[in-house]
């Protein structure tokens, strides 16, 4: 006798298998990029360079991550999302192999660069592939889940770096993250690509923009035509959509902060409170990996369940939780002795607390058929405001007062970003939630 797959639970099966497929390639990506963070004490003794340059590699990683979205998000809404993925995730895997052959701060910083444009393809296309497989009053929830990578996979890069760094060398570290990536780009190419916008309740509102059937000529002309497509969908979003604006500069800020905690946080504990550089790592990752699971769980069950009473619930927790981190921070930077990590960890939580409804929010301000090009839009402006520059800010103020001085600026940020969301709340859009997905 012959037995076949309940179809009803084939269809529940194939958004949970996407989900984790493409949530275990995001913890991958932020293990990447947090090796770095890692190892920077090294990189810096070896290479001879200051701390404004060491700061600028990250600068100029999420520099160029933020110049390759307005090209992926186009592209995304007209073509395969799974395809543009998967080449992603195998051309930054490659590139982090290569770090064996960095030998100098120019070598180094050409590779971060390049992990940068390959990273970028992932992070632009990925969530709208994901909040197409479930309704629109589940998408706190789910983007919760998806977004765990960050604080699982940045704890993955300290303690990968903080650990085998000291006894195998800082380049170590790079191919163990590495090595997954081309695994999980394989199982990518077995998911079925959703329907854009099945669950959603506004469709087509940008439709007439979306890239032609017919537009003549090769790659490269489709290619310009994409992006001339992007920068015009750009001006029409930024001035006509104040949802999707406020939720953006919100974030902006939320990201200056965030980043320059994620690049100078382990330093902070080694130069100046004298942890080991294996301690430090281990105390940060371990407040990352278990605030972030708890905090990106919470924040997007939260989210969702206060959006059944109000439509601005994902703004409001996401400003309530930045404003909540302030005094812990302040107490974390300026207090030493037993108080000093609990109030770390307190910062931290509030900090990631507000990753999944602030990421639904920018999700479901926009159409879905714009929605990648809409999430490069949000990726150049986040990045271009947020933690492309806060590094590289901090490590200048390092290098002239101390680094206690420098996350002044990350606690002012978390002020402004708390500010333009309680601000956003009045714009929210309303949406239906129902249990489909």
């Amino acid at each position: 006798m012959l037995y076949s797959l309940d179809p009803v639970n084939s269809a529940k099966l194939q958004p949970r298998t996407a989900l984790i497929v493409l949530t275990a390639l995001n913890l991958l990506n932020y293990a990447d990029r947090n090796v770095l963070f890692a190892v920077q004490p090294l990189v810096q003794a070896e290479f001879h360079v200051s701390k404004t340059q060491i700061g600028f590699l990250t600068t100029a990683f999420l520099g160029f991550y933020m110049v390759a979205a307005p090209f992926v998000g186009p592209l995304a809404d007209r073509y395969s999302r799974k395809l543009i993925i998967v080449l992603g995730a195998i051309f930054w895997s490659g590139l982090t192999l290569l770090t064996a052959f960095t030998h100098n701060y120019t070598e180094l910083l050409i590779r971060h660069t390049l992990v940068g444009i390959g990273e970028a393809t992932f992070v632009t296309i990925a969530p709208t592939f994901v909040v197409d497989l479930f309704g629109e009053g589940k998408r706190a929830r789910i983007l919760g889940v998806f977004y765990l990578a960050i604080p699982v996979g940045s704890a993955a890069g300290y303690l990968l770096g903080g650990y085998l760094a000291p006894q195998h060398g800082w380049r170590f570290p790079f191919y163990i993250a590495a090595a997954p990536g081309f695994l999980l780009a394989i199982a990518v190419l077995f998911l079925n690509e959703p329907e854009r916008g099945q669950f959603d309740s506004v469709k087509q509102q940008f439709a007439g923009d979306l890239v032609p059937e017919n537009v003549a000529g090769g790659v490269l002309r489709k290619l310009w035509t994409a992006v001339y497509l992007f920068w015009k969908r750009l001006y029409a979003l930024v001035l006509s959509n104040p949802a999707f604006l406020t939720s953006t500069l919100g974030m902006a800020a939320m990201t200056f902060s965030l980043g320059g905690i994620q690049v100078w946080m382990p330093q902070f504990l080694y130069s100046e409170r004298h942890y080991t550089l294996e301690a430090a790592n281990l105390m940060f990752g371990l407040i990352i990996v278990g605030d972030g699971i708890v905090a990106s769980l919470a924040g997007g069950w939260l989210g969702d369940y206060l959006l059944r009473r109000t439509k601005s619930a994902y703004y409001l927790v996401s400003a309530a939780s930045m404003v909540l981190g302030v005094p812990a921070m302040i107490v974390a930077l300026f207090v030493t002795g037993r108080v000093m990590i609990p109030a770390i960890a307190v910062a931290a939580f509030f900090l990631l607390f507000n990753t999944a409804p602030l990421n639904a929010a920018v999700i479901n301000s926009v159409d879905a058929h714009i929605r990648a090009t809409a999430l490069a839009m949000n990726i150049f402006i986040i990045h271009i405001l947020g933690d492309v520059p806060s590094p590289t800010m901090m490590g200048w103020v390092a290098d002239r007062r101390s680094l206690q001085a420098a996350f002044v600026l990350p606690v002012i940020a978390m002020v402004v970003s708390s500010a333009i969301l309680f601000y956003g709340t009045r714009f929210a859009p309303s949406v239906r939630v129902g249990d489909a997905g």
